[in-house]
């Protein structure tokens, strides 16, 4: 069983890749559930068939399903939300601050996982591929497992010295039900998936993207985070490519990996005589290299701009052809760490898998959050998570194709 997991900035195409992946997984005959986590969904409208809150078969072997968040966090933590809500109140809240502050944040999130999990788990599926929400709420929902523990723990102790303070009076007033009684389980659960989303057998992260400057930087942030949180990325989806636009770093569209570009290298291979299209494929060709920079080790998987919207299966299948040729969407296309934090004592050691470069004088710039790596003509711009954005790079050693960057405690 294999669970994929497609996101990224919002209208960068995360929608059209699942379902086109899933209609591929489909038609080579893997029991496939393509599910849309996005409280604005648009999966319905990508496969041109109506979904339910439910798996749903739309055609051979291809399931789909808009799960409904506000109906899954009825189910999972109604009755836990009432009685803590009534605790809350207890302690001098309104009624409507009460109820919102017994919602723990990124609670929907967690609940739509553990939903498309426990359907995974049922064995039903031999592909589950998942349309996350925009990055920002995907990265808060995948880092949500420990912190949904760390809340639960704190409630779970603050629920038991609140109902000794008032002499077992909140008991009193559920004494059809033990509210608590599911918290152990619900914790396990969510233990569980943790172990699930971090295993790069069963779980791939892919990150789409447009060659466009704030979408590269979203998703690098994105793949930053998920390696800071051990989540297998194994690939980036770069989508809506321009005619005449060549992605260098592969043989052809779909065939992903290849050598990287250096500096000055050119991806543009058929430019337009009109100048405002012109400009638009030397953006996308500057950017294009930039990505396959800063993107390795992942492979990468290229489509090109549609004059058309990508709406029902003819158009899908041709996506699918496009993005992954002839090879199994489901297989893992990587394994390995992209970026790596490693503790030396009170010092942070940041490694980076480079690819093979002449070795030169290694120069690094640190502008808050980001950090310019240059040796010799290949040069890369890293975002740094936060744990490293508080200190600064004191030197760098470059071997066996891994940057190896100090940051040393204290930032000197």
């Amino acid at each position: 069983m294999r669970i994929l997991l497609y996101l990224g900035k919002g209208g960068v195409g995360k929608t059209t890749t699942a379902a086109a992946t899933a209609l591929r997984c489909a038609q080579m005959g893997y029991s496939t559930l393509v599910v849309s986590t996005d409280i604005a969904h648009s999966l319905a409208d990508s496969l041109d068939r109506p979904l339910q809150s439910v798996p749903t078969e739309i055609t051979d072997n291809l399931f789909a399903q808009e799960i409904n968040v506000l109906d899954e966090l009825r189910k999972n933590w109604g009755s836990l939300q009432g009685y803590m809500g009534k605790i809350l109140r207890k302690q001098g809240m309104s009624k409507t601050v009460a109820e919102e502050m017994a919602i723990i944040p990124g609670m929907e999130e967690i609940f739509s996982l553990l939903h498309i999990y426990r359907n995974a788990a049922t064995r039903e599926f031999d592909r589950v591929v998942v349309d996350a929400a925009p990055t920002g709420e995907t990265m808060r929902l995948l880092a949500m497992p420990e912190t949904f523990q760390w809340y639960v723990e704190r409630f779970f102790g603050w629920g038991e010295t609140a109902m000794r303070l008032t002499g077992g009076l909140l008991g009193r007033l559920m004494p059809e039900q033990d509210a608590l009684a599911g918290l152990p389980k619900l914790v396990d659960d969510v233990k569980e998936l943790q172990r699930v989303l971090s295993d790069a057998q069963t779980t791939s992260y892919r990150v789409v993207i447009n060659p466009e400057k704030m979408v590269i930087k979203e998703a690098a942030r994105a793949v930053t985070y998920l390696s800071l949180f051990e989540c297998p990325v194994d690939a980036v989806v770069v989508n809506r490519i321009l005619p005449g636009v060549r992605p260098q770093g592969a043989e052809a569209v779909g065939a992903g990996g290849g050598t990287l570009l250096q500096e000055g290298e050119a991806a543009l291979s058929a430019p337009s005589n009109d100048p405002y299209l012109r400009q638009l494929q030397e953006n996308q060709a500057r950017y294009l290299v930039e990505i396959e920079r800063d993107f390795y080790p992942l492979p990468i998987l290229y489509s090109g701009w549609r004059s058309e919207e990508v709406v029902g299966f003819g158009p899908l299948r041709s996506l699918a052809d496009e993005m992954y040729g002839q090879r199994d969407p489901g297989e893992v296309m990587f394994v390995g760490q992209v970026q790596e934090i490693e503790e030396q004592g009170s010092d942070f050691v940041l490694k980076l898998p480079l690819p093979h470069i002449e070795l030169d004088k290694i120069r690094l710039k640190k502008r808050g959050d980001e950090l310019f790596i240059t040796i010799g003509n290949f040069k890369r711009e890293y975002l740094l998570p936060a744990v490293l954005a508080q200190r600064e790079a004191s030197g760098a050693v470059f071997a066996g194709g891994i940057l190896r960057i100090r940051f040393p405690c204290g930032g000197g």
